[in-house]
C-alpha cells in the first residue's frame, strides 16, 4: 500500500470505498471475489494501490478508467497510477482491446 502522509489532523483511520472492474485479459489476474464489490482503502490511497492489490502486471495494463474517464491518456506506459481514490469511485482496469493501438492497429 501507498504510504502517504495523513490528509489532515482528523483523517487518521478514514477510508474510501471503491468498486473495481476488470476487462479483457486483465480478468485472469484478478481475484474474482474482489471484483464488482465495494472495497475499502485508506484515505490517500492511489490507483497504484489497486494495481498492486490485484497483482496486475503493469506490462499487461493498457487502460484505466475512473468513473468512466480515462486516467491513462497516452500510449502504452503512460499510466497515471498516482491518481488518488475518492469515495464511491468505480475503477475499470483493461488490457488491450482488439483493434486498439495495443494490438498494433494504427492510431488515427
Amino acid at each position: 500500500m501507498n504510504t502517504l502522509a495523513p490528509r489532515g489532523h482528523n483523517s487518521a483511520g478514514m477510508k474510501v470505498s471503491v468498486t473495481v472492474r476488470a476487462f479483457n485479459s486483465i480478468t485472469k489476474y484478478c481475484d474474482k471475489n474482489k471484483l464488482n464489490q465495494e472495497l475499502e482503502y485508506p484515505a490517500g490511497a492511489t490507483l497504484e494501490d489497486i494495481v498492486s492489490d490485484f497483482k496486475v502486471p503493469l506490462s499487461e495494463l493498457y487502460l484505466i478508467l475512473v468513473n468512466g474517464r480515462d486516467v491513462s491518456p497516452g500510449l502504452i506506459g503512460d499510466l497515471h497510477l498516482s491518481h488518488e481514490l475518492e469515495d464511491g469511485d468505480v475503477i475499470a482496469l483493461s488490457g488491450p482491446a482488439p483493434y486498439s493501438y495495443a494490438y498494433g492497429a494504427p492510431v488515427v
